[in-house]
């Protein structure tokens, strides 16, 4: 049938924009929309204990267990591994990571996996620890790519990272599900958004029972984290029927659970846990947009959590976007359980979705402003580096350096 291969693009930048990436078949270029998915995942209560059998199963010997230091302090950790000692399955634990994870932390995770003996990856945790996990993995596999600073963007590694077994402890990032991964370069102060189709994890366990012991900011902040993915991922310029229906529906179950889990429901926790997946499913396949592009350089430059910074912007930017929208926020209304929403005008149905969205942030308990987290004299820096942000690209509206520094400074 000749050569096939999809080329995403040849730029990061360029990603988050682009959900139907160009095939090549036999010297013919056409158009292929492409779904990227865990070969396995477990949901509910109890699925953690399904790690046991998935890595002997597979046939590996020890894990390399990645997990944060304050999971381990609070053990969070000790529900996966007491797993692994009942199965009597090694394992080694790697603990040197930032809420925000550096290039350090990825560098210095590789030379202790390959100590280790390990050959399959648990991670456990936020995005931090999945993030650095996929990292870790993919240079295991693809040595060429040593200088992590390579891996920005669409990095052409031609081998699958080590095999690695996602265990969520928050419900926001969706990184169990997702082929992105960002990793902080300290020394620029920015992140580096990596996307790689080899990263992704073959096993995601998204046991509500690990996420029980998130404080309520937490849990506030990385659900808006959770509903901005599906909200982005709606509209963003890559958006299509199969990215639609996973979005709706997310958008539609943090909406119902989200103030329940602040709570710590059991059915607030559930929920959350299953919406923040199916939103992952969604936005890793499609991008993006400005949210997460102002949102990353507060974390690179103040180390601000994730999803805090795209919970405060998610209403602003949904504003400045609304007038190339259509008629999605319509659906994003009636997702978030507004009521009448089929006889509003298109600028009330706009009105309505980005006023339940304000109504949830409030709810939650997520601060109106940046006042107490961004110095005037740095907008200029993160207005360019929003701009120049792999996300940025997939927003429904035309954007410009001028645009991103008003709405950075209207959050003041």
């Amino acid at each position: 049938m000749g050569d096939v291969r999809v080329c995403l693009c040849a730029l990061a930048k360029e990603w988050c924009g682009i959900s139907h990436p160009r095939m090549y078949l036999g010297g013919t270029i056409f158009m292929a929309n492409r779904f990227v998915l865990n070969e396995t995942s477990y949901h509910g209560a109890g699925a953690i204990l399904a790690i046991a059998e998935e890595i002997t199963g597979r046939g590996f010997q020890k894990a390399f267990v990645c997990s944060d230091p304050d999971l381990i302090k609070f053990e969070v950790t000790k529900k996966v591994t007491d797993v692994l000692d009942n199965a009597k399955i090694p394992y080694e634990i790697y603990s040197n990571i930032k809420p925000n994870p550096t290039i350090e932390n990825v560098q210095t995770g590789v030379e202790a996996f390959k100590k280790s003996g390990a050959d399959c990856i648990v991670a456990i945790g936020g995005g931090s620890s999945m993030d650095t996990a996929k990292a870790i993995g993919i240079v295991i596999k693809n040595p060429e790519f040593a200088d992590i600073r390579s891996l920005e963007g669409v990095a052409p590694t031609k081998n699958k990272c080590v095999p690695i077994i996602a265990v969520p402890t928050t419900a926001g990032t969706a990184a169990e599900v997702t082929i992105n991964y960002v990793i902080t370069d300290a020394e620029k102060n920015r992140k580096m958004v990596c996307v790689d189709v080899h990263d992704i994890p073959v096993v995601a366990v998204v046991d509500p029972d690990m996420m029980s012991s998130m404080p309520k900011g937490l849990t506030a902040a990385t659900g808006m984290d959770a509903l901005t993915h599906a909200i982005e991922g709606y509209i963003t310029l890559g958006a299509w029927e199969m990215s639609d229906m996973f979005h709706l529906k997310a958008i539609e179950i943090i909406a119902k659970n989200l103030r329940g889990a602040v709570e710590n429901t059991k059915e607030g926790r559930e929920g959350m846990a299953l919406g923040q997946y199916i939103a992952g499913m969604g936005f890793s396949n499609v991008g993006l947009g400005l949210v997460h592009s102002m949102a990353h350089p507060l974390g690179a430059l103040y180390d601000t959590p994730h999803g805090v910074a795209n919970a405060i912007i998610l209403p602003t930017v949904m504003e400045y976007n609304a007038p190339a929208t259509g008629e999605k926020y319509r659906d994003i209304a009636k997702a978030m359980g507004v009521e009448g929403v089929d006889a509003m005008s298109i600028e009330d149905a706009r009105k309505a979705a980005i006023d339940a969205v304000k109504q949830l942030s409030v709810d939650v308990g997520i601060p109106a402003d940046l006042k107490e987290i961004v110095k005037e004299e740095d907008i200029p820096f993160l207005a360019q580096s929003a701009y120049d942000d792999a996300c940025r690209p997939g927003n429904p509206k035309d954007t410009n350096i001028e645009d991103i520094t008003a709405l950075y400074k209207s959050l003041l």
